[in-house]
């Protein structure tokens, strides 16, 4: 039986870990990738294939591209293209720890890590600046229309398409900000998470507003705070059934719309941008029947 992987819309957990690979130097990662398909899937893990190791192995896959670095006043969008995402979610770091540490290994003869990022919940789910992520994520059966492919046939219906970006926040100044300030930034009250009225275009509710595009760019997020030696911010993971959503929502974010840049900028920065295929499941092992193995 046909399905997507349920991590992708599984609630967000308390800890997670997110892998990137890239392919080793004159490596033909078909036989490791045919030992990921024996793996059951279930919503502990959540598997990305990028472009480079689909395009690698003489494929393609409809709608799936490489991130697409952005610039905009002040500011940049950088690309950061890998060649596999794993992301690892539970509720125990060391259950995670040790499952992470079983699938480098699995995936060492033909992947190295390029990044290893660990994510927390906080507190109900709010990002470090106090602010609610994710408020107004589909839900239900709205959510498998956003993020699930369908209708396209075997091998690719119950795919997903995710977007990942490490954004790096300046708390310290955020803070500094009057929380009026800090409201108008995100286009919501922090006091209760409440959308109000005469908030600046630059907000980032009104940048972002899924269903203010046309047609409308619905997406499914998952994203999770993250904080290590090098500072803290957000993991911004969303899923959609193509990249569509994303792209043109951050189109509008760097002001290539209407030259109005999104308020989030004031305080943070992308500093990672991969995109990738989260391919279905048969029987709840991976599908990968689309790139030939």
């Amino acid at each position: 039986m046909t399905s997507f992987q349920p991590g992708i819309l599984a609630p967000v957990p308390n800890h997670s870990r997110y892998l990137e690979f890239s392919v080793r130097a004159d490596c033909d990662p078909a036989n490791t990738l045919k030992d990921l398909t024996a793996m059951q899937m279930d919503d502990a893990v959540v598997i990305g294939l990028g472009p480079g190791l689909v395009q690698g192995m003489g494929r393609t896959v409809y709608g799936l591209h490489a991130f697409r670095a952005q610039t905009g006043p002040g500011f940049e969008v950088p690309s950061t293209q890998s060649d596999l995402l794993v992301w690892i979610r539970g509720d125990d770091r060391g259950q995670i720890a040790l499952l992470g540490n079983e699938l480098v290994a699995r995936l060492k003869p033909s992947f190295r890590v390029e990044r290893l990022i660990d994510g927390f919940k906080y507190k109900t789910g709010l990002d470090l600046s106090g602010y609610e992520d994710g408020t107004e994520n589909p839900e239900g059966d709205d959510a498998i229309e956003a993020a699930i492919v369908r209708g396209r046939g075997p091998g690719v219906d119950g795919a997903s398409f995710v977007t990942v970006q490490q954004w790096q926040h300046d708390l310290g100044h955020f803070a500094s900000l009057p929380v009026a300030t800090r409201d108008d930034i995100i286009g919501r009250r922090i006091s209760d998470n409440v959308e109000f009225e005469g908030s600046p275009k630059s907000a980032h509710v009104k940048r972002t507003a899924q269903e203010s595009f046309d047609p409308e760019a619905f997406m499914v997020r998952r994203s999770m705070p993250w904080a290590d030696v090098n500072g803290e911010g957000l993991m911004f993971v969303a899923f959609a059934k193509s990249f569509y959503a994303f792209e043109i929502q951050l189109k509008r974010m760097t002001g290539q719309e209407d030259g109005i840049t999104d308020g989030l900028f004031r305080f943070t920065r992308p500093v990672t941008g991969s995109q990738f295929w989260c391919p279905p499941l048969d029987d709840g092992q991976l599908d990968l029947s689309a790139i030939g193995l």
